[in-house]
């Protein structure tokens, strides 16, 4: 059998990964691995803009409904399960789709992950806590005394990840910044890098369709019974955490679903930032047949170099 091939399709939210990677797993008879850090949960749909199970049966896919919004999934857990999965997937098969917009999962699964000390118990829901009381600002002061090289790196706007720094060095004494020097064990695999994107101005259109549909297809409901089961999540959660204003009386409806829209669209501009600087193949959605010839190529290739 030909070297193992792991083809990944990123991109920014609502350009269409999902479906694409559907249509080529199909054509090349194989199986799909999700890189999107919400669709693991069974109770987040239609905020997640979750594809139906009908769909998703259409094509087998892996770590997609695979855990509870109650248990607690890391980074590691992920990264673990990637390898499980994907060694049983390459027995049989020479390719693997990993179709996600989640940048460090994507990392994760294509690079492997450097081993972190647990975070100790209390540390999270405390750093949570501190966040919903004195703000990102002061959390990310904190994090720039402990952990500079963190602090340089990661987008200091995003609490899960400002969290995540510092309930490591909380945990551990030493900066993740420290565990993460160690050298990667090399993967057997091959890869080939897809980054979907295609014109702004289409992109957020799409995206403000979007969230009208989720609007209509019962959002607001989805929010109001799952914002008790793990704030942590829900509160980090675009589509959601927007929720928590009108369900206490601080913003109208039309408010909440204009700010769905506008961070929706943030995020989408920096995932984008993020896959420009990794270097990707960048290619429009609708240009199927370029990517499938591709991946034909580097097949091919792998071919000839095993015939050598």
């Amino acid at each position: 059998m030909n070297k193992k091939i792991l083809v990944i399709v990123s991109g920014p939210t609502c350009v269409g990964k999902s479906e694409l990677c559907i249509k080529l797993a199909k054509k090349f008879n194989t199986e799909i691995i999700s890189a999107d850090s919400r669709q693991f949960y069974k109770e987040l749909n239609i905020g997640v803009a979750k594809l139906p199970q009908t769909k998703l049966n259409e094509v087998k896919h892996h770590l997609i409904n695979n855990i509870s919004i109650k248990e607690n999934y890391s980074i590691g857990d992920y990264q673990r399960d990637f390898s499980k999965i994907s060694n049983k997937i390459f027995k049989t098969k020479d390719l693997i789709f990993l179709c996600g917009g989640s940048g460090l999962y994507i990392d994760a699964a294509s690079q492997g992950l450097n081993e972190i000390p647990k975070v100790k118990n209390g540390v999270r829901i405390k750093l949570y806590e501190d966040l919903k009381r004195n703000g990102i600002k002061k959390l990310t002061e904190k994090l720039k005394k402990i952990d500079l090289d963190s602090w340089k790196k990661i987008d200091l706007k995003n609490p899960r990840k400002v969290i995540r720094c510092l309930e490591v060095y909380l945990s551990s004494k030493k900066p993740i910044s420290y565990y993460l020097k160690n050298k990667l064990e090399e993967k057997k695999f091959d890869m080939i890098h897809f980054f979907l994107n295609e014109r702004r101005e289409l992109l957020y259109k799409k995206i403000n369709n979007r969230v009208d549909k989720m609007i209509l297809g019962g959002l607001q409901d989805e929010a109001e019974k799952l914002i008790e089961l793990n704030k942590n999540i829900l509160l980090n959660t675009i589509g959601y955490k927007e929720f928590h204003a009108f369900f206490n009386k601080k913003q109208s409806l039309q408010e909440t679903i204009s700010l769905i829209k506008r961070n929706t669209r943030r995020y989408a501009k920096r995932q984008i930032t993020w896959f420009k600087s990794k270097n990707y193949i960048e290619i429009n959605p609708d240009r199927i047949s370029a990517i499938e010839k591709l991946i034909n190529e580097k097949r091919e290739a792998n071919t000839s170099l095993l015939n050598k």
